[in-house]
């Protein structure tokens, strides 16, 4: 990644996905652990089956003094958009200002499981958060969209928070290019960041106000893309690497056809791991990752590994979130994987 003059970049973010699969305390002790270690924002991971993202967030922000807090990512079909930007206000409320949203269309088989029809998802996250600015402005909203709301106002003081939206697909990561703060990218290879940064520099040549060959945000700041990569990290490359067996099962179950093309994914393998998951045989599914999933779809591996492909995944992103699963040891991981960001970080410096 090059800066507007084409100066190497230098100031990567350092972010950090923390899951409440475990109890708010104890997120809020990695928060903590993660501030120490130098990460810039950490994001608390909404999924219908875990703890609530909101209230282990306001955990985090007991915990924690300068580091940047959000959820990552929220939907806006499970909660209403209005809630969704109250609730966010108040963590921003909490923190002195610190909050970030982390907004995307959330995943569709997890939503069918709740009898949710995901439609529209790009006016719906669109919409979602250019109402959740109003609201935070201070202004009485009434919508009509994807959702409806009518004379809708916060009892909060006005606010400014930075929006990143989970993206994957083209439509979604020019859309986030040009109307939010920020994109969180969701993949771990350098092909698919090398693709996606493609897709974003279309959206940011649309921004309203937006000049030859600036990255300039309409509120003032800077457009920022980071990758939203699933992570694992540890002191033997093979634990590290049967811990991400879970999450990568899930990315190759809901991957399109033209990325599993991309890495040479075989059809016959995606597809067990697949139809394992719709059965809801998790490790079966879990024993069908192949080395090659793996090495597509998590950066896994000891520090040196990891810092390896943190290095070559900054070539096209200005910032790196350190995505579930992290490691076998979340306390280890967490050093770990900011030891292998500062590695990476001085790499691209040089």
């Amino acid at each position: 990644m090059t800066d507007d003059n084409g100066a190497a970049a230098t100031d990567a973010t350092w972010a950090i996905e923390l899951t409440p699969e475990h109890p708010p305390a104890r997120i809020a002790e990695l928060a903590s652990l993660a501030e120490a270690e130098g990460f810039d924002i950490a994001f608390a991971s909404s999924h219908y089956f875990n703890r609530d993202p909101f209230v282990t967030l306001s955990r985090m922000v007991d915990a924690t003094d300068e580091l940047r807090l959000g959820p990552g990512v929220v939907n806006p079909y499970e909660t209403h958009p209005v809630k969704l930007a109250a609730q966010t206000a108040t963590i921003d409320e909490l923190s002195d200002g610190r909050a970030v949203f982390g907004v995307g269309a959330g995943d569709r088989s997890s939503l069918a499981n709740l009898g949710i029809d995901r439609e529209k998802p790009l006016r719906r996250v669109l919409e979602t958060f250019d109402v959740a600015r109003d609201l935070w402005a201070g202004e009485t909203v009434t919508h009509e969209g994807t959702f409806t709301a009518r004379d809708a106002s916060l009892n909060l003081e006005e606010r400014s928070i930075p929006v990143y939206v989970g993206a994957q697909g083209p439509h979604m990561l020019r859309m986030s290019a040009k109307h939010a703060d920020g994109v969180l990218i969701n993949a771990a290879h350098p092909a698919d960041l090398e693709w996606a940064a493609g897709e974003i520099e279309r959206g940011l040549a649309e921004r309203p106000d937006r000049s030859s060959g600036a990255r300039s945000d309409p509120r003032g700041g800077e457009f920022e893309s980071l990758a939203f990569a699933s992570v694992s990290v540890a002191g033997d490359e093979t634990e590290a690497r049967e811990a991400a067996r879970p999450p990568v099962a899930f990315i190759v179950g809901g991957a399109a056809e033209p990325v599993l093309e991309r890495h040479g994914i075989d059809r016959e393998a995606a597809e067990a791991v697949s139809n394992a998951l719709e059965r809801g045989e998790l490790n079966d599914a879990f024993g069908h990752v192949t080395p090659a999933m793996i090495d597509a779809f998590c950066i896994a591996g000891t520090t040196e590994t990891v810092a390896d492909r943190f290095e070559a995944a900054l070539e096209h992103v200005d910032g790196i979130v350190v995505g579930s699963p992290l490691g076998p040891d979340l306390e280890d991981a967490v050093g770990r994987a900011s030891e292998a960001l500062a590695m990476a970080t001085e790499c691209n410096a040089e």
